[in-house]
């Protein structure tokens, strides 16, 4: 991996590479659309694909064309690299969804502007879901944050890869402030005593759940 590729995966071919847009709570705005059609367009990107992390995945990028298309998408082509908050997803909530009881999208661009950039043991992977029907899949991420009628549930530990685990319950009805306490928390303590490449499922299996128990009470 060399200056110009850092941020950008190697693809099956082994020649191109594909690039992943930084797009808070998975919201985009028609301006940042048109940079993307036109970046592909110009670029002649063969695949513009929708992560399950809410971001544009565009595939079949040239080693050289990198940089350029990089700056060309402005914001959008900020690298989001482990180890690291990798995204930030999020539904819609209560601003838009009728089944929604909190606001997700606020929550989210909240948390992703607080973390951007900043590093971590391990890459770490957010959900915000404005209600239990947990569209953000708050429950299978590092950090979910789960709305409903009484307030915010927060999980922590969460992972859906080949071994599935649905995060722990740390502490519900919370408002959005006290949330976002509680996410810091979380994230400090995980930081300070997480190895490197450590998952945060991986690191519950390894120094249990009793810490969390300081955070309740916090």
């Amino acid at each position: 991996m060399t200056d110009a590729t850092f941020g950008a995966k190697l693809q099956r071919d082994g020649k191109t590479y594909a690039i992943q847009t930084r797009v808070p709570a998975g919201v985009v705005t028609p301006e940042q659309l048109e940079t993307i059609a036109r970046v592909a367009r110009d670029y002649s990107i063969p695949l513009v694909k929708i992560t399950s992390g809410q971001r544009f995945l565009l595939v079949g990028v040239q080693e050289q064309d990198i940089p350029a298309l990089r700056k060309e998408l402005g914001t959008l082509g900020t690298a989001s690299i482990a180890p690291g908050v990798r995204y930030v997803q999020s539904c819609p909530g209560i601003s838009y969804c009728k089944n929604g009881t909190q606001d997700s999208l606020a929550l989210a661009r909240a948390i992703s502007d607080e973390y951007a950039g900043r590093d971590f043991p391990a890459k770490i992977k957010i959900g915000v879901s404005g209600c239990p029907r947990c569209c953000g899949e708050s429950r299978v991420r590092d950090v979910g944050i789960m709305g409903s009628a009484k307030g915010w549930t927060v999980y922590f530990g969460g992972h859906s890869g080949f071994k599935s685990r649905q995060g722990e319950q740390v502490v519900t009805g919370l408002n959005s402030e006290q949330a976002l306490a509680c996410v810091r928390s979380l994230l400090s303590y995980f930081r300070d005593h997480a190895q490197p490449k450590e998952r945060s499922s991986r690191f519950l299996e390894r120094v249990g759940t009793a810490w969390i128990n300081d955070i309740k009470k916090d």
